[in-house]
């Protein structure tokens, strides 16, 4: 039986969870997205302190990989990297999407379909019609790997001909448009959550499927982009500008 203090961090979520034999027994999220720097050090203190438990009573220390938002990879990495090197702890790394759908199998197994015949695709939003995204069968076996897709009418449609895809996520939302084939079904309000890595990451415990504390970093799938306020953009060049007339 292991206990592990669970972080996602991944999109606008903040959540901290502690599992004790891949149960919850304790959790705390924020869907506000904001402030996540702030949010996650307190929450895992409020887990832990509502739990009556200390991290030497933990096992390990389970965090998103993503992909997901560079910042919140970074700060949930970043802090899990902290907490295990002050606790001598082990870090396991369970994938964004991955998580998602291991949640919807285990509990939304088919909708009512034969789920020989389901497929699984968490959609985390990458902006615009960009997704990053996978596909699992029911035993999540993955049959597409994790990567980023701009959507169109022609999406999945390879698959959707032969099986029902079962689309979920923050990103599946602006996909309903565009997918409008028959068997392409959408389940709402799904969201990434340290909840839903709890059975993984007792999973990958009890594999031993550790990463490496020191060199670990999280999937981003894409480069960072750096976006530039669209207020008061180079407000020293326009008095310079001002002032030379």
């Amino acid at each position: 039986m292991a206990s592990i203090l669970c972080l996602e961090t991944s999109t606008e979520v903040c959540s901290v969870a502690l599992s004790i034999d891949g149960i919850i027994r304790e959790e705390q999220e924020d869907k506000s997205g904001k402030n996540h720097a702030l949010l996650l050090t307190r929450f895992v203190e409020e887990v832990m302190k509502t739990a009556g438990k200390s991290f030497g009573n933990l096992d390990a220390i389970a965090v998103s990989g993503g992909p997901g938002s560079y910042t919140g990879l970074r700060i949930g990495v970043s802090t899990a990297k902290g907490l295990c090197y002050a606790s001598s702890l082990p870090l396991i790394a369970i994938p964004s999407l991955e998580a998602m759908a291991y949640h919807v199998i285990r509990h939304f197994k088919g909708l009512g379909h034969p789920v020989d015949q389901m497929l699984y695709c968490p959609m985390i939003d990458a902006r615009r019609m960009e997704v990053y995204t996978a596909i699992y069968e029911e035993n999540m076996h993955n049959i597409r790997n994790i990567q980023a897709d701009i959507i169109d009418h022609l999406s999945f449609t390879d698959l959707l001909q032969h099986q029902k895809i079962l689309f979920f996520g923050n990103g599946a939302d602006k996909c309903k448009a565009s997918i409008q084939h028959p068997n392409a079904l959408f389940l709402d309000n799904i969201t990434t959550s340290a909840a839903h890595m709890a059975e993984p990451a007792e999973v990958a415990f009890q594999a031993s499927a550790f990463v490496d504390v020191a060199y670990y970093e999280p999937y981003y799938l894409k480069d960072f982009v750096a976006t530039v306020p669209t207020k008061n953009i180079f407000p020293s060049t326009a008095l310079f500008n001002r002032s030379a007339e």
